[in-house]
């Protein structure tokens, strides 16, 4: 394993939504069923502190498959930022992926659609758009599959699996990023 040091200082953190910042109750979008992760909103904020660039990178199924629409999710995504602000948090950009094999929608039905995770699209559609190289970011996911797209996409990816999320980040990138331990 690389040492810390010998790294490139990191530049952005790619997040997962569901299970990760929010509480995960299927298919969420309406805010009043924003229910945050312990410590979400301070490990948003420590990072927007530290000059981390913050992406979600979210598969939202939900879209395709016509339990909701992009209008919806971006008023649950709206939320989220104000809640975030209130903290001194910002989430930089969300990319989401509505396709499915199955969707409902035909014009989501895609099978293996390159943004949909464990493919890296997203991911790298984020490198590309914030000018970022891979060893220049990181992912947090709650699932195998948002470790394995960062893995694609040629970064280092960590699985969350409950607790505290602002605990979780010092643990995994303070020694990269001493301000977030």
């Amino acid at each position: 394993m690389i040492s810390p040091s010998a790294l490139p200082p990191l530049k952005a953190v790619f997040l997962d939504r569901d299970g990760v910042l929010n509480i995960d109750h299927g298919y969420v979008h309406d805010p009043a069923r924003l229910d945050w992760i312990e410590g979400a909103r301070d490990a948003v904020a420590a990072m927007t502190r530290a000059g981390l660039k913050v992406l979600v990178v979210t598969n939202q199924s939900g879209i395709g498959r016509g339990y909701f629409d992009a209008a919806a999710l971006d008023r649950f995504h709206a939320a989220m930022q104000a809640q975030l602000a209130q903290v001194g948090g910002r989430i930089d950009t969300f990319y989401h992926c509505p396709f499915h094999e199955t969707a409902a929608v035909e014009a989501y039905r895609v099978a293996d659609h390159p943004d949909r995770k464990p493919n890296p699209g997203m991911i790298l559609r984020g490198l590309a758009e914030w000018s970022l190289r891979a060893d220049e970011a990181v992912i947090i996911g709650d699932r195998d599959i948002d470790v394995e797209a960062g893995r694609r996409a040629g970064m280092p990816g960590y699985l969350f699996q409950g607790g505290s999320l602002r605990d979780f980040v010092g643990l995994v990138l303070g020694d990269r990023v001493p301000a977030l331990k």
